[in-house]
Parts: C-alpha cells; sequence; structure tokens
C-alpha cells in the first residue's frame, strides 16, 4: 500500500500522507463527498475531483497488484522465474506492459511452435538465428524425424520458422517499441464496404478517410468503430511508406534479433522470417491493442463529456416551489397534461387533442385555462418532442388571451420522461395514473427542481452523451453514478420531502435506509431534528456520520439543521456563540458579524481552521444552493421545423449537449443544431465547457442548414449574437422570457374570442 500511495501521490501532485489518509478513510466506508466537505484536516484539504481520481487510481493500482502476484506466482510455479524477469514484473507500472512480460510464459493451447519444440526443431530455430552462415537446407537435415512429424528439411524449416516467429511475437521490448512506434506515426485508415454505400449514408464522411490514430478526437474514433461494428467501413492500421521498400516494422524485428542481409546462407530466410512474424502475427495484434487503446481513451473523454454534460443538466437552476403545469405533446394521442402544486404533488391531469387530426384547437385551450385557473398555475413546462412548437403555440395563444393569470412557459427537454413513465418507481409513485400522464409529471417536476425529478431517471437515459451506447458501459454508469451522488450532496437534500431516490443518492445512504426514512416520516410525520434521524430503522451510527451533514431539515429546532454544518460540529458554533455572546440564530446571516471571526481563535485539536472557515462560510448563508439563477428561453415564432432555417437568422435556444468538438443547441425546430467549437466565440476555445455548459440559454445564428441530412450549423461569434446580457457565470444568456401579451401568427383554425370564451365556460362547469 505504501507504494500504490506514493504513486498516487506523485501522480496528484500532492502529499502521500494526504493520500495514506485519504486511503484509510475510504477504507472505513466514508464517501468522497464526506470527504471532501469534513475531513479536510485529515486529507490536508484533497477535494472532491481530487478524491474521485484517488479513489480511481487506488481501484486501478490495486487491481494490478493483483494481477502482478498472480503473474510471479504462475511463472515461479512453471520453474522458469529468474531473478531479472521478477524485477522486470515488479517494475512493470501498467497492465499492458505486465501483459508483454507475461505473454512468452502464459498458459496457452498447443501452437504450431509448441509441436516444432517438441519435434525438437528449437535447436536448428536457434542455430540459424546464432549464425547465419549455416546453410539452411543442410542444417535441417539432421532433424528431419519420421517419427515426429518432420518429413522433410521443409517441414524441419517451417517448424523453425515457428517458433522464431513466436519469440519476435512475443519479445516484451520489441512488441512495447512496435506499439508506440504504430501509435506514434500510424495512420487510421477508413473505406466503405461495398454495397453499404447508401444504407451507411450517415458514415459518409469516412468512406475514405484517413488521421494519425494518437491525433483522433473521441467522437471521430467511436464514428469509425461503431461504422465497421455495422458492417458499414472497414478498418486498416499502418504507418505510411514506401510500398517497394522494406517496411519499417519489419527492419525493427530485424534489428531486434540481429538480422543482416549480407549475403550469407541463412540471411534471406531470417528476413523472411521477420517478415511472417510481422504480417502474419505482430502487425494484427498490434493493431488491436492500439484500436484498444483508442477505444479505451475515446470511452474516457466521451464519459468525461457525458459526466460534465450530466453535472451541469443536474445542477442547471431550479424554477422553485411553484405551481406548474407540465405538458408532453403529441399530435394523433393528443397532449397529455398534469398539473403539481408548489411541493410537487400531483393535483390534476387531462389529456387535450389540439393537433391534427382532432384539431380541438378550441378546447385545448379552454380546458388549460381552466386548469391554470383552478390552480393558479405560474409556470407551464412543455416537453421538447413531437408536437412540442405546436404545443408551445397553444400555450403562447393562451397567455395572450389570458394575460391575468401571469403565466410563464418553458419548452424543457423530456429525455427520460418515457423511462420513468414506465418504470417500477412511477408505477408506485402513480399506480391508477395512465403511462402516457405519468410524463407529464415529469416535465412539470424537472422544471421545479431537475436535480430531484432526474434522479429518478437511469443516468444513461437522459441523453447528454456522444456515442453513450458505444463506450464502456460498466465505466459509463460508475462515472455517472459518481456524478449524481456529487450533485445530490453539494446542492443537500430536506429530509421531509425527498424522494426515495433523491435520499438514495446522499452520502452514507443506500435505498433499504432511504425507503426506511420515507416510511419514519409517513409514519411519525415531519422530522423536527437531525437527531431523530437515528430513530430510523438500521440507520446505525456510520450512516448518520455519513448523511447528517447532506440531510437538511427545515424549520426545526436547531436552526443549524437547515444548513451544511455538520452535528459533530454543533459544538464549534456553540463555542462561537459564548465566547461572542451572540445567540445561534442571531448571527446566521450576519455576514458582517461572521467576516469579523477569526477562524483560528475557534480551533482546537479536533476542528481545524479549514472546518471553522467552512462553518463561518455556511452560517453566513445557511443551506445555500449553488445552482444559478433560473432563466428561460424563447423560440422564434414561425421558426418550427428545420426547412423554416435561413442562413443569417438569429435565433435563441438552450445547449442540450456540449462535446469535445461544440454545443448542440435546441432551436425549437426538433433538430438540435450545432455550434463548432471554432464558433462558440472570437477567440481560440480549446474546450467548449469554457464557454457554454448543458442547460445555458444561448442566441446564435443559423451559418448552414443541410436538409436532406438534418445537419444544422450554428455560429455564437460576434456579429451575430448580443452579448449585453451575461449570465452570472459569465457565459452568454438570454434575460427570463416573458411571453406575456404576445400573439402568435394568426391560424387558419384558430377559434374566435366568442367560441373560446364559450369552451372555457363548458371546462369551468365541468371541473
Amino acid at each position: 500500500m505504501d507504494k500504490i500511495n506514493q504513486r498516487i501521490a506523485m501522480e496528484l501532485g500532492v502529499g502521500a500522507g494526504q493520500v495514506t489518509a485519504a486511503v484509510e478513510l475510504l477504507g472505513e466506508g466514508a464517501t468522497v463527498p464526506f470527504i471532501a466537505r469534513y475531513r479536510k484536516e485529515r486529507t490536508g484539504g484533497l477535494d472532491d475531483t481530487q478524491l474521485r481520481r484517488l479513489e480511481e487510481r487506488l481501484g486501478y493500482l490495486r487491481a494490478l497488484e493483483e494481477r502482478r502476484a498472480t503473474v510471479l506466482k504462475s511463472i515461479e510455479e512453471h520453474g522458469k522465474l529468474t531473478a531479472e524477469l521478477a524485477r522486470a514484473i515488479n517494475d512493470a507500472d501498467t497492465k499492458v506492459v505486465l501483459e508483454d512480460l507475461y505473454a512468452p510464459y502464459r498458459p496457452k493451447r498447443r501452437t504450431k511452435a509448441q509441436i516444432a519444440r517438441e519435434a525438437g526443431l528449437e535447436p536448428l530455430a536457434d542455430a540459424l538465428l546464432a549464425d547465419p552462415a549455416l546453410v539452411p537446407d543442410a542444417e535441417a537435415a539432421a532433424f528431419v524425424d519420421g517419427n515426429k512429424g518432420v518429413a522433410d528439411a521443409k517441414a524441419a524449416l517451417e517448424g523453425a520458422r515457428h517458433i522464431l516467429i513466436e519469440r519476435m511475437a512475443e519479445e516484451p521490448k520489441l512488441v512495447g517499441e512496435l506499439r508506440e512506434w504504430e501509435w506514434s506515426d500510424g495512420v487510421l485508415a477508413s473505406t466503405v464496404t461495398k454495397g453499404k454505400e447508401g444504407e451507411g449514408a450517415k458514415f459518409s464522411d469516412y468512406f475514405d478517410f484517413g488521421q494519425r490514430i494518437k491525433d483522433m478526437p473521441s467522437h471521430r474514433a467511436l464514428a469509425m468503430l461503431r461504422g465497421r461494428n455495422e458492417g458499414v467501413l472497414a478498418l486498416g492500421l499502418d504507418v505510411p511508406h514506401a510500398g517497394d521498400k522494406l517496411h519499417p516494422a519489419e527492419a525493427k524485428i530485424r534489428a531486434a534479433f540481429n538480422i543482416a542481409d549480407r549475403g550469407r546462407p541463412a540471411d534471406a530466410w531470417l528476413a523472411e522470417t521477420a517478415r511472417l512474424a510481422w504480417k502474419s502475427r505482430m502487425a494484427t495484434s498490434t493493431s488491436a491493442d492500439l484500436l484498444a487503446r483508442l477505444k479505451e481513451r475515446a470511452d474516457a473523454e466521451a464519459i468525461s463529456v457525458f459526466s460534465r454534460n450530466l453535472k451541469d443538466l443536474l445542477l442547471a437552476a431550479p424554477a422553485g416551489p411553484r405551481v406548474t403545469m407540465g405538458l408532453d405533446p403529441g399530435f394523433r394521442t393528443g397532449v397529455k397534461v398534469a398539473v403539481v402544486d408548489a411541493t410537487g404533488k400531483l393535483v390534476a391531469t387531462d389529456t387535450t387533442y389540439p393537433h391534427e387530426p382532432k384539431n380541438d384547437w378550441n378546447g385545448a385551450l379552454a380546458a388549460l385555462a381552466a386548469l391554470c385557473m383552478k390552480h393558479k398555475v405560474e409556470l407551464v413546462s412543455v416537453g421538447n418532442g413531437t408536437a412540442s412548437r405546436e404545443t408551445d403555440k397553444l400555450v403562447a395563444e393562451l397567455i395572450s388571451k389570458l394575460p391575468s393569470l401571469k403565466l410563464t412557459k418553458v419548452v424543457v427537454s423530456e429525455a427520460g420522461a418515457s423511462v420513468y413513465s414506465a418504470s417500477e418507481l412511477a408505477a408506485r409513485e402513480f399506480p391508477d395514473l395512465d403511462v402516457s400522464l405519468r410524463g407529464a409529471v415529469s416535465i412539470a417536476r424537472r422544471l421545479q427542481d431537475p436535480l430531484a425529478e432526474l434522479v429518478k431517471i437511469e443516468p444513461k437515459a437522459i441523453g447528454v452523451g456522444q456515442y453513450q451506447h458505444d463506450v464502456d458501459q460498466t465505466g459509463l454508469a460508475r462515472s455517472l453514478d459518481r456524478v449524481v451522488e456529487d450533485c445530490v450532496n453539494s446542492v443537500g437534500v430536506d429530509v421531509n420531502t425527498a424522494s426515495v431516490p433523491l435520499l438514495t443518492r446522499v452520502s452514507g445512504l443506500n435505498r433499504t435506509l432511504a425507503a426506511n426514512i420515507v416510511a419514519y416520516r409517513d409514519e411519525n410525520g415531519a422530522f423536527n431534528s437531525r437527531s431523530t434521524l437515528k430513530k430510523v430503522p438500521r440507520l446505525g451510527p456510520k450512516a448518520y456520520e455519513q448523511a447528517a451533514g447532506f440531510l437538511r431539515i427545515m424549520n426545526g429546532k436547531n436552526p443549524l439543521d437547515a444548513s451544511a454544518v455538520h452535528p459533530e460540529a454543533y459544538p464549534v458554533v456553540e463555542k462561537i456563540a459564548a465566547a461572542t455572546g451572540r445567540p445561534i440564530k442571531a448571527m446566521i446571516g450576519d455576514r458582517t458579524f461572521l467576516k469579523a471571526l477569526k477562524p483560528a481563535a475557534f480551533a482546537d485539536e479536533i476542528f481545524g481552521i479549514p472546518t471553522i472557515t467552512d462553518i463561518i462560510a455556511e452560517l453566513e448563508k445557511p443551506g445555500r444552493d449553488p445552482r444559478p439563477e433560473f432563466k428561460t428561453a424563447t423560440f422564434k415564432e414561425g421558426v418550427e421545423k428545420i426547412g423554416d432555417l435561413k442562413p443569417g437568422i438569429e435565433l435563441e435556444g438552450v445547449v442540450t449537449n456540449v462535446a469535445a468538438f461544440g454545443a448542440f443547441v435546441d432551436i425549437g425546430v426538433h433538430q438540435d443544431g450545432l455550434v463548432h467549437v471554432s464558433e462558440l466565440a472570437d477567440r481560440f476555445v480549446k474546450d467548449p465547457h469554457q464557454v457554454v455548459k448543458a442547460g445555458d440559454v444561448v442566441k446564435v445564428r443559423v451559418k448552414e442548414v443541410d436538409v436532406a441530412r438534418k445537419r444544422i450549423s450554428l455560429t455564437m461569434r460576434s456579429g451575430a449574437i448580443d452579448r449585453s446580457a451575461p449570465s452570472p457565470n459569465g457565459r452568454p444568456s438570454a434575460q427570463a422570457s416573458d411571453t406575456r401579451g404576445s400573439v402568435p401568427p394568426a391560424r387558419g383554425s384558430a377559434p374566435t374570442e366568442s367560441a373560446f370564451a364559450a369552451a372555457l365556460r363548458r371546462a369551468q362547469e365541468r371541473r
């Protein structure tokens, strides 16, 4: 463990003692959020990013050590472990290097080289390699033995060649050098499979393409690998060279085994052996290794992008506790309607049919108006799927006809809503509600609090990644779970309103404990103090220690229970209160008073200056929400489908996904547009996340439109964008949209005012 801890410390650029402390805490069952927030003294202030990296490397290096022990034991059992080999194995710092060293000794099926050794041909191979002056045929004649399956000199030489080819292909240093050389200089080329041009049109960019493999970005690598897996593309990896000359790899093999063309009798035979070693064995295995490396790197980048996008989405600004109507748009199946109160409780549902084929625009307007008036709806959340723009127009007309309702409409992503609707969780929550209406509930709630609602959905179903189904699914799930855990704990959870899925993500809790908390709450009423949590079945001291600081109790007996101050540190606050003569309630929120405090004056051997500093900062604004201010976007009227777009049109939209090559923006035409990384700003941008994040409201201009391929190119460069209203985080954003008084373009089927009024009366009477 000392060796592992020292290596991690070196990689992270921190002290070995810090790593040792963190590893001990993880071993004790502490979570990363808990360690990062409440154990800064022990770790020397390691933050959550460093701790996640530490946790990841710890797992890899422990697995490496386990594999190293297995390899050493296996080789030793076969009596082939030398001191030199043992040193090399113990010095191997990656799994790839370790497996290269193990390759010659790994138990394997009976190969042609093994058969040749059993026939006694290894001395022939050794002799020809050691002394190329020997005449191959003459030397091989001495090894002819029909009883051993060696019929003639030709067969003897063939067997000797198999032995040398295997030896070359398993020489660790040579294999490693060839791998790194081809990674550095090799070009991965793709061509279209004959006859697949039509069905593989989406891969047309790669029908005749090549790029140096080490420079290939994640999205391109994953696209080419997917094209190969779907049988559309053929991939080939090689280092550019003159085809009529000696392949550079063969030259490297010759040099490694001292093979030269000096006109000696065995030189040509040995040169051909080196050629076959590359062509029949090493080229294939090296290419497979490098494609695996490319895939691993591409996966890591794609998972990182997905994780960052998911974090941005989960930490998107909540609209807050406001009565909200959720609309799940549809044509034939109608627009599903759900109204939730300020706490997210479902209070009403309906289904209207404003669009074709029924075209009951009048009835739909009336039904929505009646619901809004009865339940005092403040926000209307419209899903961005099929019929979204048409439904958005319906709500705009409702707002224009009834400005007294003071409604604000917002188009939200409905990704994952259908997954939630059909889930076991949704069935338990709404056993008597139709599946289609459950989706409308989710659309409403995710506007109130994206984090609380989206944790109910499997992260992969939220759809903010690139090639998410192509990457390592175990690694993706692990990374996304960590993101959700970090987001939930950074915000904190109101224990008296949180759902089981939300509580499950709290540090120290699992699904069983979360369910027990909700059951206890349902049976005994709201928790009035954090200490009451100790009465929850199976919630022991360790779980309480890990979870308590992240669980909030609003308006409880102790005002600190609504803050991120951990119960174990309450004595510190009491100490401050006693020393200053200020009651705890009086000091909370008093910024001037708190700023004047000296953390060092209250530090002791248990709680150091970092923790005291955090406590004072928390008292300034207890339970503060790290999420940004709520803002909305307004889609341009008359631009509803991709065919409505023209170069030069300025639009407002919402960033739905950020990739390494740019950002995708929903501009209300059922097809996201792409702002390439080169179009995100006037300055050079290396990482799109430096400029935008998922959920940002941005202004863009259309550059190009390819209707046939459904590709929209957008720009955010100056001359197109009004940046007069920056968001709090410095990213370009729009002011909150206010559609009151706006009137949509005339519709041939829109009802008259009197018809609407009559329909509204009927709707109110029915309710």
